[in-house]
C-alpha cells in the first residue's frame, strides 16, 4: 500500500529566511520553489536521499499553514506517504475506519494527487497520501 515516505512537510514563516539553514548548513539540494494558489502556500522542495523536505510558507492570511503556525508554531506539519492508485487507497483507508479530510484526491504541489487523513484517526499525526505520475 505505502511505497515510501515521499516527503515531510515543515511549516515556516519565511522560506527566504529558513532556506539557508537547509541549503548551507545541512547542504541539501533545493529542487524547486512553487506556489499552490488553492492552498495559499509557497513551497520549497529539498532533496534528502530518496525523499524530500517540503518547506511550507503561507501566502495569505487565511492559509491553513498560517493558522497552523499561529496555533502550534513553526515545525513539522505533515508526513506524506507515496502510494499508487490514490483513489483505491482512500477507499481502503475509509473502509478501515480512517477519517479523511478529502474524500477525493486534489491537485497538490509538483503535479501530485493528494489527500489528507484526519489526525484524530491517526494518533494525532497529519498524514498525506500522494500519487505522482511518471
Amino acid at each position: 500500500m505505502i511505497k515510501k515516505i515521499d516527503h515531510i512537510g515543515i511549516a515556516v514563516k519565511s522560506i527566504e529566511q529558513t532556506l539557508p539553514y537547509y541549503t548551507e548548513v545541512l547542504k541539501l539540494q533545493l529542487l524547486a520553489i512553487e506556489e499552490v494558489e488553492s492552498e495559499k502556500v509557497k513551497i520549497a522542495f529539498l532533496k534528502i536521499g530518496e525523499s524530500k523536505l517540503e518547506l511550507l510558507e503561507p501566502i495569505a492570511s487565511d492559509s491553513p499553514i498560517r493558522k497552523f503556525i499561529e496555533k502550534r508554531g513553526e515545525g513539522i506539519h505533515h508526513i506524506a506517504l507515496g502510494v499508487d492508485s490514490i483513489e483505491e487507497r482512500i477507499a481502503e483507508l475509509k473502509q478501515k475506519g480512517i477519517r479523511m479530510i478529502q474524500d477525493e484526491p486534489k491537485q497538490g504541489a509538483g503535479g501530485a494527487l493528494v489527500a489528507f487523513m484526519h489526525p484524530k484517526s491517526t494518533g494525532g499525526v497529519l498524514y498525506e497520501i500522494c500519487e505522482k505520475k511518471g
